[in-house]
């Protein structure tokens, strides 16, 4: 039986949204961000190392599995989410789905910022420093005071070993 390994190496994935605005505040925005996520690790299109869903932003260290590219991974991923928050927009929030509204030929409304930053992690040090920067954007935010406290992250996965999303991997180096 042939073991499929990695043909790429992990990624540290930053995706803004249009203009910095606050979308993701709520938690009903950023739990489409987390079901993304789910959906793809247990379809086994990335392993997710790490991740952080600010107001505004997210970061994530995911590595693309099989044939799936980096660019495959963080179109569809974009366009999923897309999709999914202007739904959820349009359903409770409609007053604010015009700030998203834009004019552009091919689409209505702008979720996500053009072209998102994807970095290539070679090292374990760059690796583990990326990490730290994902974990401690809650606490330079003043959102909590330790980073394991922020729920919508994986410092507590890394501090304590609990996975409330079940979808994380430990990075070991």
């Amino acid at each position: 039986m042939k073991t499929p390994y990695p043909i790429y190496w992990p990624q540290f994935y930053t995706a803004t949204i249009y203009q910095w605005k606050d979308l993701l505040k709520e938690d009903i925005f950023k739990d489409i961000i987390i079901e993304s996520l789910q959906w793809l690790v247990s379809n086994k299109r990335i392993v997710l190392n790490g991740f952080v869903i600010m107001s505004n932003h997210i970061h994530t260290i995911w590595q693309p599995l099989g044939a799936f590219t980096p660019s495959y991974i963080q179109a569809s991923f974009m366009k999923y989410t897309s999709r999914q928050l202007i739904r959820k927009l349009s359903e409770n929030e409609s007053y604010l789905l015009g700030q998203f509204k834009v004019c552009k030929g091919d689409r209505v409304y702008q979720i996500w910022k053009r072209e998102p930053l994807g970095v290539e992690l070679f090292t374990s040090e760059v690796f583990c420093q990326k990490l730290d920067y994902i974990h401690n954007n809650p606490v330079k935010a003043g959102l909590c005071i330790a980073a394991e406290e922020y729920h919508y992250s994986s410092a507590r996965f890394y501090e304590y070993g609990i996975d409330h999303f079940n979808m994380l991997s430990h990075y070991t180096g």
